[in-house]
């Protein structure tokens, strides 16, 4: 399906294909632990720092917190994160569980990485990755 596109130029259009073919790639990889891409990335994020803050997680992630609640929420059902009432703010920890599946998911993230990173060429995935960042950073809105 590599065909060019009349909307090969716009960026929107071409962003979307990206992220449309990296997404399919992440959900073939993060399967193996049972978790989509973005519940695998919320659990990473609260594991390298237990007792976050759903704002601090939501912008770790680039996330709203609306989308941030419901995926903390999924992931407290599955008994993988606790959430705890410290004062005013809640914050979010790991379970001895998510602990376990820790190594499964980061093994999963290495495997995404080196798929997308053998099909683009490392210096090209690097490269794509910063400039991608930087475009993240210039067109969100400034609040």
């Amino acid at each position: 399906m590599a065909t060019d596109s009349r909307y090969c130029n716009c960026l929107f259009f071409s962003a979307n294909a990206v992220a449309r073919l990296l997404t399919s790639m992440a959900e073939e990889e993060f399967a193996v632990t049972g978790l989509s891409p973005s519940h695998a990335f919320v659990l990473m994020t609260v594991c390298h720092k237990p007792g976050l803050q759903a704002g601090e997680i939501s912008r770790e992630m680039q996330l709203t917190p609306s989308t941030v609640t419901r995926l903390v929420e999924k992931l407290e059902q599955r008994k993988l994160l606790e959430r705890e009432s410290v004062g005013r703010s809640t914050r979010v920890t790991p379970t001895a569980a998510a602990t376990e599946l820790l190594p499964d998911v980061k093994a999963a993230w290495r495997r995404l990485y080196a798929r997308y990173t053998t099909l683009l060429g490392s210096e090209a995935a690097a490269q794509l990755t910063a400039a991608t960042y930087e475009a993240t950073k210039k067109l969100e809105p400034k609040g």
